[in-house]
């Protein structure tokens, strides 16, 4: 389905163009709290709300873990970039929560900065290290992890990833966020 384009002017003169449906994309390293505050933007907003993971999983009746041991990471990036170009093609407004590496492969990141308002939720090694420790039962890829090993894993991948999430349209501190900071910073009126 086509909708008309509105034209919204970003950062550094950069133009966007997005439909007139709003789809927003909240991405950042695990325990960023892209599904927590997207919950709440999508309720605020009264936006349909998706978590990429969670569609992933309910596509292929497994979990992300299991995914990628059974089938292996190519896989899981064929199928992780198939349900992103279905959520942004949908015809609802949508807040989109994206996995931690989703804009790192293929070509996910240009087509999300081309269908969406992409916005980093920023935090410091040390932080997202606060905030994993202590739920890394919950997350399989952490849970054998020491502590120290954990804090090496989350320089590495931050390092890895950081340039990616930096093209987003936006960054946003995720030290103390709110969905209000979200709404101030890409100048969204509700």
């Amino acid at each position: 389905m086509n909708h008309p384009q509105v034209t919204i002017f970003i950062k550094n003169k950069t133009l966007l163009k997005v439909s007139t449906t709003t789809r927003i994309c909240l991405t950042g390293f695990m325990g960023s709290g892209k599904s927590t505050v997207g919950k709440k933007l999508a309720h605020r907003l009264n936006y349909h709300f998706v978590d990429l993971d969670d569609a992933i999983t309910d596509f292929t009746a497994q979990s992300i873990t299991d995914l990628f041991n059974v089938k292996g990471e190519e896989v899981f990036r064929r199928i992780e970039s198939q349900i992103l170009e279905e959520a942004l093609n949908d015809s609802k407004n949508s807040v989109i929560s994206l996995g931690g590496g989703t804009v790192c492969f293929g070509t996910n990141l240009s087509l999300i900065k081309s269908k969406a308002i992409l916005v980093y939720l920023e935090l410091p090694p040390k932080a997202l290290f606060n905030r994993l420790v202590n739920a890394k039962s919950s997350r399989p890829l952490l849970a054998n992890l020491s502590d120290a090993e954990l804090e090496s894993y989350i320089h590495a991948k931050l390092t890895e990833r950081e340039s990616f999430y930096k093209q987003a349209h936006f960054s946003i501190n995720g030290l103390s966020l709110n969905v209000d900071d979200i709404l101030r910073t890409i100048n969204c009126q509700v």
